[in-house]
């Protein structure tokens, strides 16, 4: 998975799938199996040495991600495609970041106003400023977090990052990786069960990961799935690029036809149908900062990323 990640988003060169992660790839840049130039000692940047046995001369969607969203698990070859990426195709950057500022202002409603205490966060790709546990135990320190991922780098990665204690869980709550895929959901709500009550509400995130299920049926199928093992009180957030927005579709197309593993947009209403039988929160779906944002934004919809977003209630 890529988180975005399987995505968020993925010719020549590609970037494996990291949020099921997001899969990324680009014209133009390092080859899949060329090292990108070192950039410092050991080629890392900026961070330490990676977890053993990982190869991070080649880029890696979670970290080109984590590259864009400002964070430091990220290297050379990582940053090389994150560049080449952002000049070929600039609305995934854009993407991944109004993703990310949706995902703070979600947990803060859901943690404060909401009151949950359990999230389950599926293709969350790498931790980076702002993680879904960081802002709900900040709020509510006993508060439970999941996150599912089913790439090896990023469990990994992921794993030894929340050793460190500025990452790590709070005393009274919990935090862990699962390894899941997306589309076993049995096998998500298994091992998510392990850390979270799920007799108990439960936000489930899904952000930068049904555009990886092409058919829109399957997407919906399993989103509905996890949302009725779920009890009433419990919460679904989305985020997702959305089609119709001109040429971010033609860019989406352009990268589709080169990428390993392509990532599919909808229509907003496609979008909003996955809350079908939920209720939605105020302002319903809308473009990521459109949703309660912190402070007015731009004018104008053409300043605004190709990305809607909702948070719905189970009654």
């Amino acid at each position: 998975m890529f988180r975005r990640r399987a995505p968020r988003h993925s010719a020549d060169v590609t970037v494996p799938g990291a949020r099921p992660g997001r899969g990324l790839s680009t014209a133009g840049g390092p080859r899949p199996h060329e090292p990108a130039p070192a950039s410092g000692p050991a080629g890392r940047d900026p961070g330490g040495p990676p977890p053993p046995g990982l190869d991070v001369s080649t880029a890696h969607p979670a970290r080109v991600w984590n590259y864009w969203l400002g964070g430091r698990d990220y290297f050379a070859a990582d940053r090389a495609a994150g560049e080449q990426l952002s000049r070929e195709y600039p609305h995934l950057a854009l993407a991944a970041r109004a993703e990310r500022a949706f995902l703070v202002r979600a947990v803060r409603f859901l943690a404060g106003p909401a009151r949950i205490r359990q999230f389950l966060d599926i293709g969350a790709g790498l931790p980076a400023g702002g993680n879904t546990h960081e802002i709900a135990q900040r709020i509510a320190p006993d508060t439970g977090i999941v996150y599912a991922d089913n790439d090896p780098a990023v469990l990994a990665h992921a794993r030894a990052l929340l050793q460190n204690p500025m990452l790590a869980s709070t005393p009274e709550g919990a935090v862990s990786y699962v390894d899941a895929d997306l589309r076993d959901v049995t096998a998500v709500l298994a091992r998510s069960a392990r850390t979270l009550d799920l007799s108990r509400p439960v936000a489930l995130i899904m952000l930068g990961v049904l555009g990886y299920l092409e058919d829109h049926g399957a997407a919906r199928s399993i989103t509905s799935q996890l949302m009725d093992a779920l009890p009433p009180g419990s919460y679904l957030a989305i985020a997702d690029g959305v089609a119709g927005t001109g040429p971010v579709d033609a860019a989406q197309q352009r990268y589709n036809g080169a990428a390993p593993v392509p990532y599919h947009l909808r229509r907003p209403d496609q979008l909003a149908s996955f809350f079908d039988g939920l209720d939605l929160i105020d302002p319903g779906v809308v473009p990521c900062p459109r949703w309660k944002p912190d402070a007015p934004g731009p004018s104008g919809h053409d300043a605004e990323p190709p990305v809607y977003c909702a948070v719905a209630r189970k009654p």
